[in-house]
């Protein structure tokens, strides 16, 4: 035991060659000044009377805030297991080895992930993040994948500490749904998600095949950063197509059953954004334009074109060969993602939520771009 503790403070010592390492890669010294600096804004007897300004500051404060305090926390753990181990070895403590080596294992998880947190650095990382679900062609079968989805990104997001807020939801024909979208609000939502924009392919003996054939099913996951009034797109109303209708679907009592559910099409490209779980037809269109607004605005940037007005609407299709990851169920189990080759066996873990491996890996393989 007294050798495992030894051996637990070289291995930490390696570990705080790292985190200082993390540290000059963050910049952290410079970021708690312009934390210093922003909270004293916060300070200043004009601060709250442009509400655009001040709504900005905050959210600089918060983001910032989270990074120091996380990494300074690790240097801190760092240190105390280190401190605890030397006492260990000193006083001749096995009972403490276990808790020592629990310690040294936590710690380099947190490590991970504060230096995955560094690669979020794109322009919209930090933003809410808004998901929407397709079936592809396959009827119930489609539907029910594309239900299954949604369910397995909600687990994630709640595994994460995100809130998930259910905008929009229209019932499949016998079973799952025809299409979804949901809110997913928490720091860095979008610049982890952002990896899980794409066509889903699942391979099971379907329940809704008397015949117990094998299937191959689609559907597609849209990912889009939610973008506050700071960002400013121009949308011509003439372009516009809105409808109102009732709600429906699986809000419950949280979706109002009035004609308040709002449709939008985006007539130059094609593409729909609806919602229907506010409280009114008004809040209900002002949802749906930000998502329309997103959409936009994650096309433009993933085609990398110039203006708005240059986008065509989607063309990829929800079908064989356009697929990101691979979910098979039979006859072996197997999650494969096609872009970073990462895979597990354990098909019931990542349809608990389970996608940390893949978005981390998906990161990486950007970041080495």
């Amino acid at each position: 035991m007294i050798i495992q503790l030894e051996e637990a403070i070289h291995h930490l010592e390696d570990i705080r060659e790292e985190v200082a390492e993390l540290g000059s890669t963050l910049h952290i010294e410079e970021l708690e000044r312009e934390l210093e600096n922003l909270e004293a804004q916060t300070s200043e007897g004009d601060f709250w009377n442009d509400a655009k300004r001040s709504a900005k500051i905050l959210k600089e404060i918060k983001a910032r805030k989270s990074t120091v305090e996380d990494f300074r926390k690790l240097e801190a753990d760092v240190e105390d297991t280190i401190t605890l181990a030397e006492m260990g070895i000193e006083e001749k403590d096995e009972s403490i080895c276990e808790e020592v080596l629990a310690e040294v294992e936590r710690i380099e998880k947190e490590e991970d992930r504060i230096r995955i947190e560094v690669l979020l650095c794109g322009e919209y990382d930090h933003n809410n993040a808004i998901i929407s679900f397709h079936p592809g062609a396959g009827g119930t079968e489609a539907q029910d994948w594309a239900s299954m989805l949604y369910r397995m990104y909600n687990r994630w997001a709640e595994n994460a500490g995100y809130t998930v807020k259910l905008l929009d939801w229209l019932d499949g024909d016998e079973a799952g749904l025809k299409s979804a979208t949901i809110l997913v609000e928490g720091n860095d939502a979008y610049g982890y998600l952002k990896s899980e924009n794409g066509v889903h392919r699942l391979v099971r003996v379907s329940p809704f095949d008397a015949s117990g054939r094998r299937q191959t099913s689609f559907a597609s996951v849209e990912v889009m950063p939610e973008l506050d009034d700071s960002v400013e797109i121009e949308i011509n109303e003439a372009d516009l197509e809105i409808t109102a209708h009732r709600s429906s679907g699986a809000g419950g009592q949280h979706i109002n059953k009035t004609d308040s559910a709002i449709r939008i099409l985006h007539k130059p490209t094609g593409i729909v954004v609806g919602c229907q779980t506010e409280r009114s037809q008004l809040q209900n269109k002002e949802t749906a334009m930000r998502m329309l607004k997103a959409k936009l605005v994650e096309i433009k940037e993933r085609e990398h074109l110039d203006r708005i007005e240059d986008i065509q609407g989607e063309k990829a299709k929800i079908e064989w060969g356009a697929q990101i990851r691979s979910y098979v169920f039979m006859p072996y189990t197997l999650v494969k993602d096609t872009r970073t080759g990462c895979e597990t066996a354990d098909v019931d873990g990542v349809m608990d939520g389970d996608l940390d491996a893949f978005i981390n890996s998906y990161l990486k393989m950007n970041a080495n771009k």
